[in-house]
């Protein structure tokens, strides 16, 4: 790992930031990351501004920062899917939606709220729309798309009429609330609230995951690590227009460290819980912590056999009957004593944590999305493994940390102020990036390898990087964090790769992935001085794209008569013609053009006699040409407009004896 850049998001005295505020981070599919801070007004220091940041990754140098107006410290930041929605809570339960303005980054607002009054929100979530895509690194060499990345049958948390997944967010409080907020139709927000059980608690940290059924659980734990951590089912449902929030107790875990007498008065609490991924509920990280260290242990869910007394065991089975089975938590791996840990970061990438797929995602070499990364109090980062919690990496920054055998950093620890560390971590969609804020409420972007270390030689690697790139195509991510690694010697082979693949694939996914191969083709070229001219090429083909697609949007009619082809479609094939265009024969060329007398209005139109268009300030007259020297004749341009908006076309070859021949064209009179 490396540091790309470091981003100082506002010039202003060190004195005016509150560092000991916990800090809040997250990344969206755009490449947007969203971080908070709060500031003290130089004047007077109780009067203290809640700060929400948002950089483009791609700019780093252009910060827009929100005055979020919350009243609290902001405890949640939560992006929706696509990337342009961002949720925030504070200490106060008071929920904002924030939005683009007019699809600009730089201009947020927000319309949407909830509130739970004096309830501080510990987890945050919108509701899942049923879109899951699986990533298959065992098919990478594949040719087809479809079998590297397939859709995966999920349940969206809430229907409409028809399966339409319903918009929302769900926030768990710290008194053990759970409020559903959720985004009717017609703009409105229907929000309903409900305890996770009968007796309620203090609930000090909470996560949120979804399963497949389109059901809801929820983590959560009281913070002292001699007390169970606590699951439960959470189903959203719509009765009579009103939101019904349902709740069951699912089987809880002790953690491990309390089992050891020693452990258990060294580490009293829980700092740390999370769900390995969003849309896996099985799978859930937890890290108990002192004021020396921490430790760290990963859990997984299973169906086990439900034991049954010896007398009971002898019977004969009945046929088709199964035995009796019992959800139950197992350990699955453990770190040993750490140093404290600040922050934690969990990757993205829908790779499926199963002991198999991890195993073949090992043996293709192939990183990203294996790793979690953990942040320390001492300035060090580490990237685990996580599943195993064996180490894949290690960073010193951004104070230095501690180096093994580093005596100038020890003195440095001791003489001087706290060490600079992240208070908040953020794997890119990739996880080839990172973004971590430190205790200064600077945002630090770091390179993630994607080899981790390892010695691969450069087909592997641009296979990977290829993968990814086509990843970020189907799925419809932003790209910047896989440009981050590709080298000027790689750009030629990526572009040429790329279309390779790109044109064996259907029409029909050629069709829907046109714009965007271009786009990352332009992207690339940009990072070599021989491919520049190509990247401006490329540029301008999106241009000329977006205005073909905006004039056949606009030709468009609401219904079509003819299904198989577009207006669109229909102009081109009409222009690519030569088609000689002349007046109907019930029309001749005779008519004359008179100016206006005045008084009448001279506004354009068609006349009724001889069905011809006439420009305003004229009449239509059928006198002998050469009466009035104001008189002009009608020529070919004029009976060609007329010809076009009767939809008289006459096709090349055909010749009508009642038509005489074209005439020399006369400009119309002004």
């Amino acid at each position: 790992m490396e540091v790309a850049y470091v981003c100082e998001w506002e010039k202003r005295p060190h004195s005016t930031h509150c560092p000991s505020v916990p800090l809040v981070c997250s990344w969206s599919c755009r490449n947007l990351v969203a971080f908070t801070s709060d500031l003290k007004n130089q004047e007077d220091d109780k009067d203290v501004s809640h700060m929400i940041h948002i950089i483009d990754t791609d700019h780093p140098w252009d910060v827009y920062s929100i005055n979020s107006g919350h009243a609290e410290v902001i405890s949640c930041l939560e992006w929706d899917r696509s990337g342009s929605r961002l949720l925030s809570a504070d200490g106060d339960g008071t929920i904002k939606c924030w939005a683009m303005a007019d699809h600009l980054v730089s201009s947020w607002e927000s319309s949407l709220g909830s509130a739970l009054a004096g309830e501080p929100i510990v987890a945050l979530s919108w509701l899942h729309n049923g879109v899951k895509l699986a990533l298959h690194v065992e098919m990478s060499g594949s040719t087809n798309f479809g079998e590297k990345f397939s859709r995966v049958k999920f349940s969206p948390s809430l229907t409409l009429f028809g399966g339409k997944p319903m918009e929302g967010w769900l926030a768990v409080s710290i008194s053990g609330l759970v409020t559903v907020s959720l985004l009717k139709p017609n703009g409105t927000l229907l929000t309903s609230s409900e305890s996770l059980c009968r007796l309620r608690g203090r609930v000090a940290l909470a996560d949120i995951a979804f399963t497949g059924g389109g059901n809801i659980v929820v983590a959560a734990t009281d913070g002292c690590s001699s007390s169970p951590v606590q699951f439960y089912k959470v189903v959203v449902t719509m009765v009579n227009e009103k939101c019904r929030i349902d709740t069951e107790l699912l089987p809880s875990l002790f953690m491990r460290c309390t089992t050891d007498a020693v452990r258990r008065e060294k580490y009293p609490t829980v700092t740390h819980l999370r769900f390995l991924t969003r849309e896996n509920s099985e799978q859930v990280l937890l890290c108990a912590s002192c004021q020396g260290g921490s430790i760290v242990e990963c859990w997984s869910l299973r169906k086990e056999g439900l034991p049954v007394n010896n007398i009971f065991q002898h019977r004969s089975p009945v046929v088709g009957e199964k035995q009796p089975t019992i959800l139950k938590w197992r350990i699955l791996s453990a770190t040993n004593d750490l140093e404290r840990v600040s922050a934690v970061a969990l990757p993205k990438l829908p790779i499926s944590i199963s002991n198999t797929d991890l195993k073949v995602a090992s043996d293709t070499k192939f990183c990203p999305g294996l790793g979690l990364a953990l942040s320390f109090h001492d300035g060090s980062l580490q990237i685990l493994h996580r599943l195993s919690l064996h180490t894949m990496g290690v960073f010193y920054g951004p104070g230095g940390g501690a180096r093994p055998g580093d005596d100038s950093a020890v003195k440095r620890q001791r003489t001087g102020a706290p060490p600079l560390h992240f208070k908040a971590l953020q794997f890119s969609w990739t996880s080839l990036a990172l973004a971590g804020v430190d205790n200064q409420g600077k945002l630090h972007m770091l390179r993630v390898s994607p080899s981790m270390g390892q010695l691969l030689d450069m087909n592997t690697t641009l296979r990977h990087l290829l993968f990814l790139l086509e990843y970020c195509m189907v799925t419809g991510y932003d790209w910047w964090d896989v440009l981050l690694h590709v080298q000027p010697a790689m750009v030629h082979s990526l572009v040429e790769k790329l279309h390779e693949e790109y044109m064996r694939q259907n029409h029909a996914l050629q069709q829907v992935l046109a714009t965007r191969i271009v786009a990352v083709k332009a992207s690339l070229c940009k990072l070599s001085s021989a491919t520049a001219a190509r990247a401006c090429d490329f540029h301008a083909k999106l241009l000329l794209m977006a205005i073909s697609s905006t004039f056949k949007s606009l030709l468009r009619p609401h219904t079509l008569h003819i299904p198989d082809k577009s207006p669109g479609d229909r102009l081109a094939e009409i222009c690519s013609k030569n088609t000689d265009i002349v007046a109907p024969a019930a029309h001749p060329v005779g008519w004359r053009l008179r100016p206006l007398p005045p008084g009448q209005p001279a506004q354009p139109g068609f006349d009724s006699a001889s069905g011809l268009w006439v420009p305003a300030g004229r009449i239509v007259s059928g006198d002998a040409p050469g009466d009035d020297g104001d008189d002009q004749d009608l020529g070919p341009a004029e009976a060609r407009l007329s010809a076009r908006l009767h939809g008289h076309v006459r096709q090349p070859g055909q010749h009508d004896a009642a038509v005489p021949p074209p005439q020399p064209p006369l400009a119309l009179l002004p």
